[in-house]
């Protein structure tokens, strides 16, 4: 397995984060979707697929009544 190079990253933090730094950041790059903790941004990130990432946030939204 490949790692991915994150250099080019554009990281955007949640939109529900109320700015305390318990948050996590998500970029888009490559056809991946690259996920890390706002706390330990040189530490591990997750990749998923667009899908799977597409099908856990509206899992999230339906779990939240929106």
């Amino acid at each position: 397995m490949t790692a991915l190079d994150l250099s080019r990253a554009k990281w955007r933090t949640s939109t529900r984060s109320v700015g305390n730094g318990n948050c996590v950041e998500v970029a888009t790059l490559d056809g991946h979707v690259a996920v890390r903790d706002s706390k330990d941004r040189g530490g591990p990130v997750l990749t998923f697929p667009p899908s799977a990432w597409t099908a856990f946030v509206g899992g999230l939204h339906d779990a939240d009544g929106r």
